[in-house]
């Protein structure tokens, strides 16, 4: 199986063209060769029985059984061929004419009652010790001189049938081979010629590297058939592209994230080693060294766990929340917070969410978060929440400064920022709506973000009903 799915589309459907063609013609061949045979049995049957019918005429009208006798190479030159059998003869009595060039055996034959011919499906059929048929017919006629019957019989060998029937036989099977050898070099010609787009896509595919992510394939010179394979490789190589270049800009992106908080912590311990501190000094670097290396620690576990969420390692399990209970906890949590910039928090939530409560939870504390710190002072972020027949929907809604329409669509981007001017309170990496989207993804749902109206934004999350993503 291995060897046939190794080959090429073309040797593949060369082959089985060449199989079918050769099954068509010799299936046709067999037809045509059953019904040649048929005839040609056929017509030895209609000479057979007319035979037995013209002599028993002479038995009956022309000479008597005398007349007959004295006449026997009469009926010799009246046969059909040399191999030919005709016998006459009284019921039960040693033939009186016995025209029987190759001896052959009479069968036990069944007398027609009366003076009754006989038909084709009185034809009896026996064999030479060569496999060769031998047709048998009998017909009983009255006697011209005293009316007593007299049996004729005739039988004929089928050998010339036989011959012409095996000279047909091979050039059938002559025709079959020619046929297939035909159909072969036709049907990997037409398919060479056929399956040439597909090679000038394979070279152009083969064009593609990281380097020249923008080549695509020529959908519009393309064959109908493969128009549809070209427009899904070049979205594909859409997707692709764009991917590295995220994957490149989050490259950049995490190792200036990290260069800050290392290289701050390089110039710190540089300057306190310049010279001799005393242990208070040398505490508040360690101070200020822990808060960077909890930054630091702080990137690696959202990277961490956003690598889970890519590849589909983690499991979540659901439980029902009650979705103004958790939102009014959410609320009270991050209180504190939203007075420093004089925000306040309204909710307005009902019904249950079935979800995996610490990733809800930390997904609305993101949204929460970045409402306060991209949200205008001395505003209201807004937290409402409902359930319906296929899930349930939290809102997070703060007023700000307007978001471009482009912008919105990279809000959930790994460390990308609207506002790169402003830093600060928590979840400053970037990373916060990201692992947002992440967390959906693991529960199946969706992540909007919209601008209902100018100053407006509006973050969205739908959990959906049924079983986590695994």
């Amino acid at each position: 199986m291995k060897l046939w799915t190794g080959r090429s589309l073309t040797a593949r459907t060369t082959v089985l063209f060449a199989l079918i063609a050769s099954v068509v013609i010799g299936m046709l061949g067999a037809y045509f060769y059953h019904s040649a045979e048929l005839s040609l049995q056929r017509r030895a049957d209609l000479e057979l029985t007319g035979r037995v019918e013209h002599f028993s005429r002479i038995v009956r009208d022309l000479y008597s059984v005398g007349e007959l006798k004295s006449r026997p190479l009469l009926f010799e030159t009246m046969l059909g061929a040399e191999q030919d059998v005709l016998l006459f003869r009284r019921p039960g009595e040693t033939p009186f004419i016995d025209v029987n060039p190759g001896n052959l055996a009479v069968p036990l034959l069944q007398p027609m009652t009366g003076e009754r011919l006989p038909t084709l499906t009185d034809i009896r059929q026996t064999r030479l010790p060569n496999g060769v048929p031998v047709h048998w017919a009998i017909a009983t006629a009255k006697a011209r001189e005293d009316g007593s019957e007299v049996e004729v019989i005739a039988a004929h060998p089928m050998t010339q049938e036989m011959r012409m029937l095996a000279e047909y036989r091979n050039r059938i099977v002559l025709a079959t081979l020619t046929g297939m050898l035909a159909a072969t070099l036709l049907a990997y010609y037409v398919l060479r010629h056929a399956l040439r787009p597909v090679r000038e896509i394979a070279t152009r595919a083969a064009q593609i590297s990281p380097t020249s992510l923008s080549v695509r394939l020529d959908s519009e010179s393309a064959p109908l058939e493969l128009r549809q394979l070209t427009h899904a490789f070049n979205a594909m190589l859409d997707r692709l592209a764009d991917g590295y270049q995220r994957l490149s800009q989050f490259s950049a992106d995490l190792a200036h994230e990290i260069r800050t908080p290392v290289g701050a912590l390089i110039g710190q311990t540089q300057v306190t080693l310049a010279k001799t501190r005393d242990a208070d000094e040398y505490q508040q670097l360690l101070e200020s060294n822990l808060e960077e290396l909890s930054r630091l620690s702080h990137i690696a576990e959202n990277i961490l766990f956003l690598a889970h969420a890519d590849h589909a390692t983690l499991t979540i399990g659901r439980e029902p929340v009650d979705l103004h209970s958790e939102l009014v906890r959410i609320a009270d949590y991050f209180e504190g917070l939203a007075d420093e910039r004089g925000m306040r928090f309204e909710v307005a939530a009902a019904g249950v969410a079935s979800v995996d409560p610490l990733l809800c939870r930390r997904a609305i504390n993101n949204l929460v978060v970045n409402a306060v710190r991209y949200g205008a002072s001395d505003t209201v972020v807004r937290l409402s929440g409902v359930q319906d027949e296929a899930g349930a929907t939290v809102v997070v809604e703060n007023d700000g400064a307007p978001i471009p329409v482009d912008q919105l669509d990279r809000l959930f981007d790994r460390f990308y920022r609207a506002d790169t001017a402003r830093s600060a309170f928590t979840e400053s990496s970037g990373l916060g709506l990201a692992i947002v989207k992440a967390i959906m993804h693991l529960h199946g749902g969706t992540a909007r973000v919209a601008c209902p109206v100018p100053g407006v934004v509006r973050f969205e999350l739908r959990f959906p009903l049924g079983r986590a993503a695994v």
